[in-house]
């Protein structure tokens, strides 16, 4: 009965990895800044040292995600209660990543505790605790995602396309008959399109605004993979933790090298969804709604704050479409109704899985 809980915790670890991972470079693939190979190799990497460092940066959610506030002490600690919370939740995660949905690990996970509670004797599950430290958050943050996306697709518009920034020298200017030069003429910063720049003598040095766009874009999502590693990882962990299955060094490690795995060799059909069904994007507005998915996760990430990536990701591209007129309004409800069934799907499967362990 012991390697059941840790079998189930990995199990649901392997398809957060294939229905997470790849979420922080869907606005970088969907705008064609880097092929698919490509991005999901920065994502699966960034994802892996979010999930190392994460011990550091939000330990405070480790104790949120083992139960314990939300069913009695005892029962979070029994096998079967983790190996039921774990089922549960990696059942949806698996399911929800074959359809090609981007759901939330966190409202799979909540589902799972609260229906692994319930199949316990007396079923005392603290709905109080369960309001306001895992579902207010939840729903906010999708909807201050898609606001700040809306404003920020304005940001997004107003970068330049094909510009460049040069330094042009000095023209040196003969002094009158008879006066002295004093001082030096100072060089000039022009912005203009790259064949002006090009045809402009006296260059001294010139850098390609798009070019340094599209770095900082993926620097963005590689921001929110990170972020992601360190906001999920605690949630995963709780669950090993639990059952004293692992210690907080060999979870992190077991945690990372799992995620990376069904990342690389699921995450497709979710990165389809994301990248290019919900909104067609271009450089400027991928960059905007990726800041602020980065933003959004890791300042509730140290507030201790259970968040979902995926909710705030989605929120932000979203909000960036509805502000240019391109958002795919069917796209976006199918996915808001994956996300409305995700905690109850996952609360019949987990307590399906706990009466069928035997309920403690």
């Amino acid at each position: 009965m012991e390697f059941l809980p840790i079998a189930a915790a990995l199990f649901m670890v392997y398809w957060n990895g294939a229905n997470d991972n790849f979420k922080g470079f869907a606005t970088v693939w969907g705008s064609e800044t880097l092929d698919y190979r490509r991005a999901l190799l920065l994502a699966t990497l960034a994802t892996v040292l979010g999930s190392l460092a994460s011990w550091w940066l939000a330990g405070s959610l480790v104790q949120q995600f083992s139960g314990r506030g939300l069913v009695p002490d005892a029962v979070a600690n029994a096998p079967q209660f983790i190996a039921a919370v774990g089922l549960g939740a990696a059942l949806t995660l698996l399911l929800a990543t074959r359809l090609g949905l981007p759901i939330s690990t966190t409202h799979a996970l909540i589902g799972g505790l609260v229906g692994a509670g319930l199949a316990q004797p007396g079923a005392e599950v603290r709905y109080a605790a369960l309001a306001s430290l895992f579902l207010l958050p939840l729903l906010a943050s999708p909807m201050v995602a898609a606001l700040l996306g809306y404003a920020a697709s304005r940001f997004g518009n107003r970068l330049p396309a094909d510009d460049c920034a040069c330094v042009v020298a000095p023209v040196a200017v003969a002094p009158p008959v008879g006066a002295m030069m004093v001082g030096n003429a100072l060089p000039t910063l022009v912005i203009a399109p790259t064949e002006q720049c090009r045809e402009k003598s006296g260059v001294v040095a010139r850098l390609s605004l798009a070019r340094a766009g599209d770095r900082a874009h993926i620097a963005s999502a590689t921001l929110i993979c990170f972020a992601r590693g360190v906001n999920d990882t605690p949630k995963l962990a709780a669950l090993l933790l639990a059952g004293s299955a692992l210690d907080a060094a060999g979870a992190a490690v077991a945690i990372a090298v799992v995620m990376a795995a069904g990342g690389l060799l699921h995450a497709r059909r979710v990165a389809v969804t994301m990248s290019r069904r919900v909104t067609r994007m271009d450089h400027g507005q991928g960059l905007a709604a990726n800041l602020v998915t980065a933003t959004l996760v890791l300042f509730a990430s140290k507030l201790g704050m259970p968040v979902s990536t995926t909710h705030v990701s989605v929120g932000a591209i979203a909000g960036m479409g509805a502000s240019a007129g391109t958002v795919d309004r069917t796209a976006v409800r199918g996915i808001v109704l994956s996300w409305v069934a995700t905690l109850p799907l996952a609360a019949g499967l987990a307590w399906l899985a706990a009466t069928g362990l035997g309920a403690q």
